[in-house]
């Protein structure tokens, strides 16, 4: 946000009107509030919450994401579920295990801290930044859904957790929304709606069982007050829904992906069904399936959480979605790249070809060591990170073949 200028109502020091002292002292003021903010990143007001940051740019050029095609995958955690990763506005890295436990990488993914505890909790329900003030928060169940979740909250760009006071709405139906097992939220940057929160949920029913399928569905949690207030939206058009993933396009309009593990005769559950949404997650358009993108192995219903990102690339839309794709088993992760808001998705690429379950994707902020590179978050013998580039998701790709927008392919050298 930008920085206002204070009232001179209440400043009985203040210089007369149309002095050259009055510029001077305005400028001086001006200066030393933006060398404080630059010299400490996220200042925080004192009452505890973290203060306004500096404006920010979060969408950069299509060429940070370009140069030459690099992968690379790190293990990051041994044991457990559950991948979270997400990018404070810093450009550290959070690959978030559990719903609990946090690793952070302040250089791009290059190298990796220490274990941080975040709090007490059975599973991860996904993390979302603030982009309004740098907060992030994590939710935590504490049993086997449906359960109570524990929010808690960083002001620090993860390197230290409290617990968050928050309340969160029922929704149109009554039911509480549960956070498990999502992939993590966003700030909407576009349209009238910007600055809000907004992360996918999920109802549960009575427990997590086969008979009480039909009833399940996702949904989103919204707020338009940092965090103190989430909303929950209508419910996803579809019932039989799960993990979800929500990603804003450059219009601002919201692009919603669900996992689904039941369907009606006539439907099919094995691959992934989505929608959008006009009004900032509030309401959603009739749903539709996902021919091009699989929901899980293709030799059961029960599908699988995805991953999915809208890369920050100003006035352009590339999502990439990632799951396993095989057969049989969970394995084959891939990652698959759409160029008209998530109408097809032409190009893919396999990522690891050995095991591969429940996953998640961010991209790096413009401006931070983060800048231009992928990350892919996925359950395999423990947790594995993926750190990759979008020429590396073109390299070796025929795009005349795929049609792909001229604006994509890769510069040639001269």
């Amino acid at each position: 946000m930008m920085w206002k200028k204070k009232s001179t109502s209440n400043c009985a020091n203040w210089p007369h009107e149309g002095t050259k002292e009055k510029h001077m002292f305005k400028r001086l003021i001006t200066l030393t509030v933006l060398s404080l903010a630059t010299a400490s990143g996220i200042a925080h007001a004192a009452d505890g919450e973290a203060a306004a940051a500096p404006q920010k740019t979060f969408e950069g050029a299509l060429d940070a994401f370009m140069g030459e095609p690099k992968q690379t995958v790190q293990q990051v955690f041994e044991g457990d579920r559950f991948p979270n990763v997400t990018v404070a506005v810093d450009g550290s890295v959070l690959a978030v295990w559990n719903g609990v436990k946090l690793r952070r990488s302040e250089d791009g993914g290059e190298t990796w801290g220490k274990e941080i505890e975040i709090g007490k909790g059975f599973m991860g329900g996904g993390v979302t930044v603030n982009e309004s003030n740098g907060v992030v928060f994590a939710f935590a169940s504490q049993g086997h859904p449906p359960s109570p979740d524990t929010v808690y909250k960083s002001e620090d760009h993860g390197k230290s957790w409290a617990v968050a006071q928050v309340e969160i709405k029922p929704d149109s139906k009554g039911h509480k929304p549960e956070m498990h097992m999502n992939e993590h939220g966003i700030t909407l940057r576009h349209g009238k709606h910007k600055g809000r929160l907004i992360r996918p949920s999920r109802y549960y029913g009575k427990v997590n069982e086969r008979a009480e399928w039909p009833i399940h569905y996702t949904s989103a949690i919204y707020s338009d007050d940092g965090g103190k207030t989430w909303l929950t939206s209508e419910p996803f058009p579809e019932m039989g829904t799960g993990e979800a993933a929500i990603a804003e396009l450059a219009n601002g309009q919201i692009y919603y992906n669900s996992r689904r593990h039941w369907a009606p005769k006539g439907k099919n559950p094995r691959r992934r069904w989505a929608s959008s949404s006009d009004d900032g997650g509030v309401t959603w358009k009739k749903a539709t399936l996902c021919r091009d993108l699989p929901d899980g192995s293709q030799n059961t219903d029960y599908g699988c959480m995805a991953g999915l990102v809208r890369l920050p690339i100003a006035g352009k839309n590339v999502l990439l979605y990632s799951n396993c794709d095989s057969l049989e088993g969970r394995k084959q992760g891939t990652i698959w790249a759409s160029f008209d808001n998530g109408r097809s998705w032409p190009l893919r690429r396999l990522l690891y070809a050995g095991s591969f379950a429940y996953s998640s994707l961010d991209a790096g902020r413009p401006g931070t060591p983060s800048e231009g590179w992928i990350y892919c978050m996925f359950e395999s013998d423990g947790a594995k990170v993926a750190r990759f580039n979008l020429s590396w998701l073109l390299e070796g790709q025929d795009l005349s073949k795929l049609r792909l927008p001229k604006w994509i392919a890769p510069k040639k050298d001269k």
